[in-house]
């Protein structure tokens, strides 16, 4: 089957959700995918910040076969300890408390949501609301996507759930003016991803640290994009002077397996109980085991500083190139902003015909989420490819 019968079956079959590049993946290894025509292309967005420690990574496919081949699935009505263990990880990790699996991002905030309005509840608040950042992404189920602006604006898809409302991004005065005593949490990304990769400022973060203490809310960072090392500390909390009650993951967790994760303090981990949450499919034992591979290659110091050195060397390579005006991000999660009137997708489409792959989350912006196992010389490439494709361009 050829990509030409493969659009007309996704034109047919498929719901129209997704604008698809016209190129068919066959097989990845790395940060490289090949296309079926055998074409070999640098992939510098790794399915999304999910594909970190690089496509089919072999201690990741090897904890898969592994555990496909000994047991699947048994629900959560039972023990398996792939999930246990994961959780421990998880949680010692970072924030020592609890730990809600789930098969996505989207899936893990609703879990952090219903902890937060159930909390609010304990302490009398009839009408809990969460406060989020304009431009914030938290999701596409009805929960999460209250609590993203943006996309929670459009009427075609109202009525949404009530008792969220949104501070204008790294506004720390508006933030600290939007929570009240009916604040359950404050919900926002320590770097806002599909926006364009914009960091929140230290100024801003303990503006909601503080007001979340003030009036007994709870601070929830969305890390499922910055978590896993994407920004040089597992998680990219670490790298702030704050510390949230709850933090989600998702994405890079499985390492290409659907999984995801809320993960609490000791405190917020008593919240939910028997009955308040659940999930069929999700602390599956296969997904759990993908996601305990990951953790071994990534939980390690020296990829950390890795990841640290070589998104310094990206960043630098790329502010040298004529077109780019600026290079916002950490580690290596960055965006590249173009001189105004440089189509950023028209770059991207030149960029997939020279043979990397990048991604366009708003105009004027390339964002770049390369494997954290990404080789120097690979980076190079890119910025060359890039500097290459924006000679035609730039002004």
């Amino acid at each position: 089957m050829n990509l030409t019968d493969l659009k007309a079956l996704e034109e047919r079959y498929l719901m129209h959700t997704y604008r698809r590049a016209p190129v068919e993946f066959v097989r990845g290894e790395g940060a490289l995918l090949w296309d079926s025509e055998g074409k070999e292309h640098l992939d510098f967005l790794g399915g999304i910040s999910v594909c970190s420690v690089g496509h089919c990574n072999p201690d990741v496919v090897e904890a898969v076969r592994d555990q496909a081949g000994r047991l699947m699935h048994t629900s959560n009505l039972f023990y398996t300890e792939p999930m246990v263990r994961l959780a421990e990880r998880l949680a010692e990790s970072s924030l020592g408390g609890r730990v809600f699996f789930s098969n996505s991002g989207a899936e893990a905030n609703e879990c952090a949501i219903k902890i937060a309005r159930k909390h609010a509840h304990r302490r009398g608040v009839e009408a809990p609301e969460i406060v989020s950042f304009d431009r914030d992404f938290h999701g596409r189920t009805y929960g999460a996507l209250a609590a993203t602006p943006r996309l929670a604006a459009d009427p075609a898809l109202g009525p949404m759930l009530p008792g969220f409302r949104a501070a204008p991004f790294d506004d720390a005065a508006a933030l600290r003016e939007a929570v009240g005593e009916s604040t359950a949490a404050v919900l926002i990304e320590p770097i806002q991803g599909e926006s364009g990769v914009y960091p929140l400022s230290d100024e801003t973060l303990l503006a909601a640290r503080k007001a979340c203490d003030e009036v007994g809310a709870l601070l929830i960072l969305d890390e499922i994009q910055t978590g896993m090392g994407r920004t040089g500390s597992l998680w990219a909390y670490e790298q702030t002077p704050v510390r949230p009650d709850v933090f989600t993951s998702a994405k890079a967790l499985g390492g290409g397996m659907p999984i995801g994760a809320c993960v609490t303090t000791p405190e917020a981990g008593e919240v939910l109980e028997p009955g308040d949450h659940g999930s069929t499919f999700a602390g599956g034992p296969v997904a759990c085991a993908a996601a305990l591979a990951v953790l071994d290659i990534v939980d390690d110091p020296g990829l950390l500083r890795r990841v640290r050195e070589l998104g310094a060397g990206l960043r630098e390579g790329l502010l040298a190139l004529d077109g780019v005006v600026e290079v916002r991000g950490r580690g290596l999660m960055l965006g590249v902003g173009l001189e105004a009137g440089v189509d950023a997708a028209a770059v991207a489409a030149d960029l997939l015909d020279r043979g990397l792959v990048v991604n366009v989350p708003e105009p004027g912006t390339i964002r770049l989420l390369p494997p954290l196992t990404v080789e120097s010389d690979q980076v190079e490439r890119a910025v060359a490819t890039i500097g290459t494709a924006l000679i035609s361009y730039a002004a």
